[in-house]
């Protein structure tokens, strides 16, 4: 089932981009909610929030460091893990493997989710990885803060 969920959010993930870029690119952005939700293709070259831009290298590095120490962490804890613990870890491998795919291939990320907030702060553009990577990092978080990471 990890396996399945894993190649599912990171085909989705690169899926949802395809299409963002189809329709998306060189074309004035598509609101589906006025005021709030819209979609718009932008061209992460940094990280989060556009910080570290034109560190291509850098990113596919640290990524990859992420990555080979959630998988060996997985096989080498991987019965003592709880079920929520396990998942979240391969929702974060897959965010990262998602982003990681943009890195190599494109130099930089597709991000198409823009969120404005009715004081008038706009999110940062993000993508289908990223809730991904935030979901999973939070309830990591959560479970390590009350001791529910194991079985």
């Amino acid at each position: 089932m990890l396996y399945a969920m894993f190649f599912l959010i990171v085909l989705l993930d690169q899926f949802t981009k395809y299409l963002a870029v189809k329709h998306l690119k060189f074309n004035e952005p598509i609101v589906l909610i006025k005021d709030f939700l819209k979609l718009n293709y932008v061209e992460n070259y940094g990280a989060a929030f556009g910080v570290m831009q034109n560190k291509k290298y850098f990113f596919i590095i640290t990524t990859l460091i992420v990555i080979i120490t959630i998988i060996v962490f997985l096989k080498k804890n991987f019965y003592h893990l709880s079920k929520l613990m396990k998942v979240s870890l391969v929702m974060l491998l897959a965010g990262a493997i998602g982003n990681l795919i943009d890195r190599i291939r494109l130099s930089y990320v597709v991000d198409f989710i823009s969120v404005r907030f009715s004081n008038g702060y706009e999110f940062p553009v993000f993508n289908i990885a990223d809730c991904f990577i935030v979901i999973s990092t939070i309830l990591i978080v959560i479970m390590i803060l009350f001791e529910k990471y194991e079985v």
